[in-house]
């Protein structure tokens, strides 16, 4: 891994059906090279597969995150399964746990239940994302793009055209809505401890007030060393760097304290990342059967 990969997977990370040409104009290499080094990221297993994530709040779920210490992650998902469904779990160096699931409870229930379930687990943070109006949520439509999609985010629109019998434009016209409207987002899944000369890691932030202008704060002073997107959660959001140098580490967590708008910061070194799609099958194959042509939150 050099200098190179590394923005590479950045942009792999944000939209994972970028066009190698794409590429190779934001890094300064041929078309080619870019979908070499792709590919050796793959046959490394460095990247691990390209995903499509999707927003559960278009599917009318609440998601509750977890910051746990003290307790093997498998067994922690084990017992938060039995209120929701997972999300998404991210073991730290440090016996950290960063999890998440879905559920259609209310959340102060969710979280009086979890506590009693975790009595044995020391809970370091639980916030829930924001929520908002989705009115058009998806169709038939867009619900049939998305099944093949999960399969192959990276599918072209001509592939997806004949698979669905839908006209390209009609793809198309889907796709953009659908990003828009942030309910899917093209990204992949990495090796965090195949990253050789670099390490990842993630600092959750709290803002004291507005929580959109602390992260574009936070990014006007060290957006060059992200390495996705933020994820925004109600006054709080986890923002992912790099570094080749474990040292900078702190200095980085100092600089994000030290942004206008921050109120306090965690940091955490991921071992893995799982993402568990089992509800959004069942949550498309549930949908498909409404005989309404439009899905309402």
């Amino acid at each position: 891994m050099d200098s190179t990969d590394i923005k590479i997977l950045s942009a792999l990370l944000d939209n994972c059906r970028t066009s190698n040409h794409k590429i190779s104009q934001l890094v300064g290499i041929s078309s080619g090279a870019a979908a070499s080094r792709i590919q050796k990221m793959l046959d490394n297993k460095i990247i691990t597969k390209f995903s499509l994530s999707i927003e559960p709040l278009a599917f009318g779920f609440n998601i509750v995150y977890f910051v746990t210490i003290g307790q093997d992650w498998e067994n922690i998902l084990k017992k938060l399964q039995l209120i929701g469904q997972p999300y998404f779990v991210v073991p730290c160096i440090g016996g950290i746990t960063i999890c998440s699931i879905l559920t259609n409870e209310k959340i102060s229930k969710v979280t009086n239940i979890a506590q009693k379930l975790l009595d044995d687990v020391r809970i370091l943070n639980i916030f829930e994302a924001p929520s908002f109006d989705i009115y058009q949520v998806l169709t038939k439509t867009d619900l049939k793009i998305i099944k093949i999609l999960i399969k192959d985010p990276r599918a072209q629109i001509d592939f997806i055209s004949k698979k669905t019998g839908f006209s390209t434009k009609t793809v198309s016209r889907s796709l953009e809505k659908l990003q828009n409207n942030d309910i899917i987002h093209f990204t992949l899944e990495y090796n965090p401890t195949k990253l050789k000369n670099f390490l990842s890691f993630a600092i959750l932030v709290n803002a004291n007030n507005d929580v959109k202008q602390t992260v574009a704060n936070v990014e006007k002073k060290l957006g060059k060393l992200f390495l996705q997107k933020p994820w925004i959660s109600k006054n709080q959001f986890v923002v992912f760097f790099y570094s080749d140098n474990i040292y900078k580490l702190d200095e980085i967590t100092t600089n994000v304290r030290n942004t206008e708008g921050v109120e306090a910061t965690d940091l955490f070194i991921p071992k893995m990342a799982s993402f568990p799609q089992d509800w959004v099958h069942k949550g498309i194959d549930l949908a498909l059967q409404f005989p309404k042509l439009h899905i309402y939150n």
